[in-house]
């Protein structure tokens, strides 16, 4: 038997997406021309959104053979590891790096539950019966909305923004304000329970309003917030909230999501920062490079900031309408202790998939032991090698490999600074 080699370079799959980021400037679109044998054309006036890294409906090929990566993992399934190969029959996470230039929709994607609701009632809008919890980790300084605010900001915008509270309706609008008042940061169930049901009520009424009555209230809030930016929005507004208003309008012009920007977590990441987004949890994408893991799944329900298929009752209806700050939503990665001290280790609340991120200095050398289960890299910076046994290979920023299961892989920098990111699953 011959067994399959455990190392090889892949060519991943790019998106283009309207939200992308056009032209040399999108790290997806130098990332994705740096593959060898790729003669990918950067076109400056084309957007670059995505780029994927999996087996998932657009599955990345082996650079040499062209050979897809689903088709490889199939005819040897050591590279996955028995108990992966058992457990998913296939590669279980899809990994991605994104570059944001406008704002994503307002989303968010099923647990596993609905998935297979909504896949067998839409297979056209709803392509695979999975969930897909998923973790984004900076590469630039990035923005999004994640999860809705603390209650009391909510309410505090409720009073101080004229045109949110007329498009919510004054009689939800008080009575939400009635019922988180003075329990905005209780523990107790029955409370929490209220809190989410009187927010879910805001959010629905929001997103179920007339086109007619979000274009003419969103006439009057810019108008609002364009008289003085810095008292906008009372205690928790201030310009960076109106230039962010005005920012989003120019995109999005008169677009329900704008009314979001009062009820959702306004999350920023320097590099190296991550965000932990479960399933079942609202949030969109602003801007920036980010790398992007996620369940093997595309799943989106939508309804905000898009032109695509919008699924209102659907998004209202799933959310959790959990509440908190924007730290809730942050990961704080930990040493990877398998690695040799340089590697730090992003690992979710799941099953599907972790993320390392090594960072390497001239010279510097780092090895990590064998996982139990397969694993892409991907350069995000500089140039060095990667090695596994007696197959050593070059890597360049944009270079994107396959490691088998129990491969022992040691990097090697050949410039100032060398980052890899390597999204693993394990049993």
């Amino acid at each position: 038997m011959v067994l399959p080699v455990p190392l090889f370079q892949i060519a991943p799959v790019v998106q283009n997406y309207d939200w992308g980021v056009n032209g040399k400037d999108a790290l997806v679109a130098q990332f994705a021309s740096s593959t060898p044998n790729s003669n990918t054309e950067i076109s400056e006036d084309k957007p670059y959104a995505e780029l994927w890294m999996g087996t998932l409906h657009h599955p990345a090929t082996e650079i040499t053979s062209g050979r897809p990566l689903k088709e490889l993992l199939d005819d040897n399934e050591a590279l996955l590891s028995n108990s992966v190969k058992e457990k998913y029959g296939d590669l279980p996470f899809l990994f991605k790096i994104l570059s944001v230039g406008k704002a994503l929709s307002i989303q968010a994607h099923p647990d596993k539950t609905l998935a297979k609701k909504l896949h067998a009632d839409d297979p056209k809008n709803y392509k695979d019966d999975n969930h897909k919890p998923e973790m984004a980790i900076a590469l630039t300084d990035f923005e999004g909305f994640c999860g809705f605010r603390p209650v009391n900001e909510i309410a505090s915008f409720l009073s101080a923004v004229p045109a949110f509270r007329s498009i919510i309706g004054e009689e939800i609008a008080a009575k939400f304000q009635k019922t988180v008042q003075g329990k905005e940061n209780s523990k107790d169930e029955e409370v929490v329970k209220a809190n989410k049901a009187a927010l879910r009520s805001v959010f629905e009424s929001l997103m179920t309003k007339s086109e007619d009555e979000i274009v003419k209230t969103s006439v009057e809030l810019l108008e609002s917030a364009q008289k003085d930016k810095s008292s906008f929005g009372g205690e928790f507004g201030g310009e960076e909230i109106t230039n962010l208003l005005i920012r989003l309008n120019e995109q999005f012009p008169k677009d329900v999501g704008l009314f979001c920007t009062f009820l959702l977590n306004y999350c920023k990441l320097k590099p190296g920062e991550a965000m932990f987004l479960r399933a079942l949890d609202i949030h969109a994408y602003l801007s920036g490079d980010i790398v992007e893991c996620m369940a093997a799944s595309d799943n989106v329900v939508r309804a905000g900031f898009t032109p695509k298929f919008k699924d209102v009752k659907n998004l209202v209806s799933m959310l959790t309408y959990n509440y908190a700050g924007p730290t809730e939503q942050k990961m704080k990665p930990e040493n990877f202790e398998r690695a040799s001290g340089k590697t730090t280790l992003y690992d979710p609340p799941i099953e599907e998939f972790s993320v390392l991120r090594t960072v390497l200095g001239q010279g510097e050398k780092e090895t990590t032991k064998g996982l139990q289960g397969p694993s892409i890299v991907i350069a995000t910076k500089g140039n060095g090698s990667i090695k596994v046994g007696n197959d050593k290979k070059e890597v360049k920023a944009g270079y994107v490999f396959f490691v088998g299961a129990d491969a022992e892989v040691e990097l090697e920098s050949s410039s100032e600074e060398f980052v890899l990111h390597r999204a693993f699953a394990e049993v």
